[in-house]
């Protein structure tokens, strides 16, 4: 098992409608994404109050980086979520 740590920085005039985006992305693409385990909500940073942050189980690092990522399900993520980035996220692997 693999687990994806995303860390998102968030416009300032977006934090209520990215929660609630996100919520809607995770309920309607990833029930159907082959790998996905787990989505944790892990929320705002405490010292950076617009850095989100949320994991993602995954069965293995290939079901994410080319299974979802190469998916016209990622595609759909992105432009659910993606318009409230403020900055490229950061992502990071690690194993259990």
């Amino acid at each position: 098992m693999i687990r994806e740590v995303a860390q998102v920085t968030i416009k300032e005039d977006a934090h209520e409608q990215f929660v609630a985006d996100l919520n809607r992305a995770v309920a309607e693409i990833f029930p159907n994404v082959t790998g996905v385990i787990e989505f944790v909500h892990v929320g705002w940073c405490v010292e950076r109050p617009n850095v989100y942050m949320f994991t993602i189980d995954w069965e293995t690092i290939e079901d994410h980086m080319v299974g979802f990522r190469e998916s016209d399900q990622y595609t759909q993520w992105r432009t659910i979520i993606g318009p409230h980035f403020d900055g490229p996220a950061v992502v990071e692997h690690f194993s259990l």
